[in-house]
């Protein structure tokens, strides 16, 4: 298979997952809201998917470097399949701790996959006229789309099938993903020359230390207010019912993910973006919670509904731009072990935002979150200006 097809493989396994990870998420939300699970409670199941993506980012990469960017892929796809497996028992059975172990096995699973999907790009594309970033945007665009679409998905299997049946019908899906991965995928990809080790997994590149820093902060300053504290202020404040939200978050997603694909011809049409324009966009960002912080009172509703369209869009070409920064200053040789670093920060950002983000709500509001994403952005701005372009690039 030439890189196009290896690129679309890579792609097409990628959204399989992403399909089954936000209907996962948007379905374990919403069914354990339902059985009367305080904001805290929710934040605190998927305390294991994040903190198990951390773990699994540094790991993955080095395994990713040793062995081949379609073993960590494949090993990603089987332990998805196995999480949702383990969510088909009766009801009784699905104690926090419970789903608290299945959601680690899901983490695992999404940032093996994730890691696997991204390192895989720098392989297959180079940077000349800007086919990387149209390339990582791409991917990244089109992931956040179907998650969009998985939320959507997952409030649907809920409201049509209930939640085991929903996890069987997902189950499936992926395993006819990885039976197509298992014979078609380059075993090759990815592979580094040198076999690292361990401890080299840490990065010595200060572009991507600080840049690592920055995704922490932005991708906290999202989930702070966005994973737990939407759905629950749509559901107990706005009265919004499961189908709605499941289908509001879900629009929200996929126009991020339009967003992101596109963000090549919205930011660095004329040259690739910077460390810079990270700096300048996230400064952006920042107005949007802060904003909506002050006037929430006024019209819930309507300002949640705007104020979230304009976040969407900003954050979109943040997201991307940050997304095309890591795979362009990573090494050539062995990329998996530079962009599992990163994505550690972001996974560390997304339990930090996780946690707060049922605690804050639980303790002071949807204002407060709101406030605490508009700090956790500016720190990272700042964190931005600290990157130094590196030479290669």
């Amino acid at each position: 298979m030439n890189q196009t097809q290896q690129y679309a493989l890579v792609t097409g396994n990628y959204w399989a997952f992403t399909l089954t990870d936000g209907a996962l998420r948007m379905l374990v939300l919403l069914y354990f809201y339902q059985l009367g699970y305080s904001p805290l409670e929710l934040a605190l199941l998927f305390l294991f998917y994040e903190f198990f993506g951390i773990v699994t980012n540094l790991f993955g990469g080095w395994l990713g470097a040793r062995a081949g960017l379609n073993v960590t892929m494949n090993i990603g796809l089987s332990i998805q399949i196995l999480a949702l497996v383990m969510l088909t028992v009766p009801t009784e059975w699905l104690s926090v701790l419970y789903v608290m172990v299945a959601q680690a096995l899901s983490g695992i699973a999404k940032d093996l996959n994730k890691m696997s999907a991204k390192s895989s790009v720098k392989a297959l594309a180079s940077d000349g006229e800007g086919k990387l970033y149209r390339w990582v945007a791409a991917l990244t665009g089109s992931k956040n789309a179907l998650k969009g679409v998985g939320f959507f998905m997952g409030a649907l299997l809920l409201e049509l099938f209930g939640f085991a049946n929903a996890m069987w019908i997902m189950a499936g899906m992926l395993a006819i993903a990885l039976a197509i991965s298992l014979f078609k995928l380059d075993g090759s990809l990815g592979k580094s020359k040198n076999k690292p080790k361990f401890a080299q997994m840490f990065s010595h590149s200060e572009a991507i230390n600080w840049l690592s820093a920055a995704r922490f902060f932005l991708f906290g300053a999202r989930d702070v207010w966005f994973v737990v504290a939407l759905p629950v202020f749509a559901a107990s404040v706005l009265g919004w019912s499961h189908l709605q939200i499941g289908t509001f978050m879900a629009i929200w997603i996929i126009g991020y993910g339009f967003v992101q694909a596109a963000s090549p011809k919205l930011v660095g049409k004329k040259t690739n973006p910077t460390a810079r324009t990270a700096f300048w966009l996230a400064l952006v960002l920042a107005a949007v919670p802060l904003l909506m912080a002050y006037s929430l009172n006024m019209n819930p509703e309507t300002i949640l509904v705007i104020g979230l369209l304009i976040f969407g869009v900003l954050f979109a070409l943040n997201s991307a731009v940050h997304s095309y920064l890591i795979v362009a200053y990573a090494d050539e040789d062995g990329t998996s072990k530079q962009v599992g670093f990163y994505y550690m920060a972001n996974a560390g950002g997304r339990l930090a935002g996780t946690v707060l983000s049922g605690y804050i709500y639980q303790s002071a509001g949807m204002e407060a979150c709101l406030m605490a994403s508009a700090i956790m952005i500016i720190i990272a701005s700042a964190l931005t200006l600290r990157i130094r372009h590196p030479q290669s690039i």
